[in-house]
Parts: C-alpha cells; structure tokens; sequence
C-alpha cells in the first residue's frame, strides 16, 4: 500500500534563508535556482521513437527582496558601470522543522542579469526582484538524506 502523504511534512518557504557571499539577508521573501536541460533529439535504428541526451544544463535562479535598501544595486552595479562582471556566491537553505532535514544549497559564481534601480508605487510595499545566473552549485545538505 503506497504511503499518504502528511500535510506538515510539506516544506514552508517562511523557513527559508539567503547568504549573499556569507552575509545573511533578512530582505529576501521569496528565493529560486533552477537547472534547465538543453536535450539532443536521438534517433535510433529498428524503432520508430526517438530518445533524448542531455547536452547542457543552464544554471539560473531569482531572489526577491523587501525594498529596505540599495545595496546589491550599489555593490554590483557600482563594479559592472566601472567594466567588471563581479561575481558572489549565495547559499539558499529551507529548513522547516517539520520536514526530514534542510535543504543547503551553496550557488557559486553567481552573476545578476539586472538591477532594480528603482520601482515604487504609492500605498504599496517595495519590493525588487533580482534574477541571476550561476556557474555551479552543491548540495551542502538535502532534504531526505
């Protein structure tokens, strides 16, 4: 008989954190990095369907923060204006204690697509969006292990 799942073992985002380059961020309210496959269609002999290879993964990812600060537009759009492409590394970790462990994931050579110079409406909270790609990432810990 196959297991059903129980509801307070699903992770809550309230228990996630991020590290830009060691330094915690209490801003972040929302955080995602994804590996996307590029596939290769292969066609093979005495059958008429085709099966897939993997030929690059695309490493990319978002952070979304509370507007209490300029900070990462300062930091990097400072060195980016001046000719560099500076890169930093961000842990992302979800640790909620009702789930089997935490997932700890260190993404290095991180480098932010754009900046949110600025963005407000009247009435309504700051918040900036800030995406971004990667060069690697490793699992410093993983839910389940």
């Amino acid at each position: 008989m196959a297991e059903v799942l129980q509801g307070h073992r699903v992770a809550s985002g309230t228990w996630g954190e991020v590290w830009f380059d060691n330094e915690k961020l209490a801003e972040v309210y929302k955080f995602q990095s994804k590996a996307t496959y590029t596939k290769e269609e292969i066609a093979r002999c005495g059958i008429m369907t085709s099966d897939h290879k993997i030929t690059k993964i695309s490493l990319a990812g978002s952070v979304g923060m509370h507007k209490v600060n300029s900070r990462l537009a300062k930091v990097v759009g400072e060195q980016v204006m001046q000719g560099h492409d500076p890169r930093i590394s961000i842990i992302g970790k979800l640790d909620d204690p009702d789930t089997n462990g935490a997932d700890y994931i260190l993404h290095e050579g991180v480098s932010f697509d754009d900046l949110t110079l600025m963005d407000w409406e009247a009435g309504v909270a700051g918040k900036i969006e800030a995406p971004f790609t990667f060069a690697s990432y490793t699992y410093l810990e993983s839910m389940g292990d």
